[in-house]
């Protein structure tokens, strides 16, 4: 069946039965790689997106739900996002598998919290693991690009 999804600002046509998850459009049909496999089950979070800006899993997330939604990857976020910038300045990734879903979490924290407490950030990263264990340098770069003047100047 053909469907057009909104991704990264873009009509994208897919042809793809509606109950087959986001991942494997964005992966196999659009070759947004970004988005990473983990577990198929929604609870490590490598899969990450945003639909309407709020993060979501896309290994669970049929595409015949995202009718008028807009989807945003990693790859949408354009390389050059404060979280994309504080990530690279505080050397967070070690293997570097789950980052993007780490960063799409993060960016959707800070779009509804420009300034998160420890609270907000462990809520938000809640279900985003890192097999590496990297979490207090996450941390650190959602404080840091939260304190960046893009951020500043959204909130």
């Amino acid at each position: 069946m053909a469907r057009t999804l909104n991704v990264n600002g873009a009509s994208v046509a897919v042809a793809a039965p509606d109950d087959t998850p986001l991942l494997w459009v964005l992966r196999d049909e659009l070759k947004l790689t970004g988005t990473k496999y983990g577990c198929g089950i929604a609870a490590c979070g490598a899969c990450t997106v945003h639909a309407d800006g709020k993060a979501i899993r896309s290994c669970q997330t049929p595409i015949g739900s995202l009718d008028g939604v807009k989807i945003t990857t990693i790859e949408g976020l354009g390389g050059a996002h404060p979280l994309q910038i504080a990530w690279v300045k505080l050397d967070v990734p070690q293997c570097g598998y789950c980052q993007s879903g780490q960063i799409m979490s993060a960016a959707a924290l800070l779009a509804r919290t420009p300034r998160p407490s420890d609270g907000d950030i462990d809520a938000a990263m809640d279900g985003n693991l890192c097999r590496c264990g990297t979490y207090q340098r996450i941390r650190a770069a959602i404080k840091d690009a939260a304190a960046a003047p893009a951020v500043a100047a959204a909130a």
